[in-house]
């Protein structure tokens, strides 16, 4: 298992994501990090799960439900994950 290290950008895409969410609808922005955190842990058990996409460095993680994708990076010999993102598709994804 790879711990997991938001980096600040990814902490406050997930926090406007999930004001958003719960304006939207109460209980909207819950079900929102759940399932981010559901990705979380399929990428610390296996960060090679999602492909390297737009640029030669980063993983790119697309949620189910949500139009989201988690951006990340990792570090084989210390066993960590380094997520930069976590921004809309509607973004473009070549600026990482």
């Amino acid at each position: 298992m790879f711990s997991i290290e938001l980096l600040e950008t990814a902490t406050a895409d997930l926090q406007d994501a999930y004001d958003w969410y719960e304006e939207q609808s109460v209980g909207l922005g819950d079900r929102f990090i759940k399932e981010v955190d559901n990705h979380l842990d399929l990428i610390s058990e296996n960060p090679y799960l999602f492909a390297i996409q737009f640029s030669g460095k980063y993983r790119f993680a697309l949620l189910d439900h949500f139009p989201f994708r988690i951006v990340y990076s990792f570090d084989e010999n210390q066993k960590i994950v380094f997520v930069t993102a976590v921004f809309h598709t509607s973004r473009d994804p070549k600026r990482f």
